[in-house]
């Protein structure tokens, strides 16, 4: 008679290995999943975040550009200047036409269509904009390291903190503006 031949397959062993490496593979892009709603999630604030910095930049290069101001006056609050520094919430600018100044109104809202998707109707969504903070510092800068200071360049900072979540983010932004427009 001949040999009985043995039956081939996979051990127990081996189909736990390969089911284990499926399961590392499977939560590998249940992982990248999550992050990408997660950074979906963060572009809008993020992206509200950078337009108000621009904003507070336009501010200060229209208080110089109007002739409005002298130059004196575009400066922090604490420097003679008319710019509050610190974090401010977003209003909307006052009678001067410029942000984070004394005269400035309510907090800003933002308007985006509701389930009719058609913008200024009665259904829109009107969303109050409590969780973003400005802050404008304005700094004198100088010629060298001698400490001398340069009288017609300073540095503007602009930070804008939101609010992601529970977890609050800043985004900088720094330029710099020179007395002459």
């Amino acid at each position: 008679m001949g040999r009985v031949k043995a039956e081939s397959g996979f051990t127990l062993i081996e189909v736990m290995i390969a089911m284990f490496i499926l399961t590392v593979g499977l939560l590998s892009l249940v992982g990248v999943a999550a992050a990408a709603v997660q950074r979906a999630t963060e572009s809008s604030p993020a992206l509200m975040a950078r337009e108000k910095a621009r904003e507070a930049i336009e501010s200060v290069h229209t208080a110089r550009d109007t002739g409005e101001l002298s130059w004196a006056k575009i400066q922090n609050v604490g420097s003679g200047g008319i710019f509050v520094a610190g974090d401010q919430p977003l209003r909307l600018s006052g009678p001067d036409g410029l942000v984070n100044t004394a005269d400035d109104t309510t907090v800003e809202t933002v308007r985006s269509p509701g389930p009719d998707n058609l913008l200024n109707t009665s259904d829109d969504r009107v969303v109050t904009l409590n969780d973003y903070k400005r802050n404008i510092l304005i700094e004198p800068l100088n010629y060298d390291a001698t400490g001398t200071l340069n009288p017609n360049l300073r540095k503007i900072t602009v930070t804008i903190k939101y609010k992601v979540g529970l977890l609050w983010r800043d985004y900088i932004i720094t330029t710099y503006i020179s007395a002459y427009s």
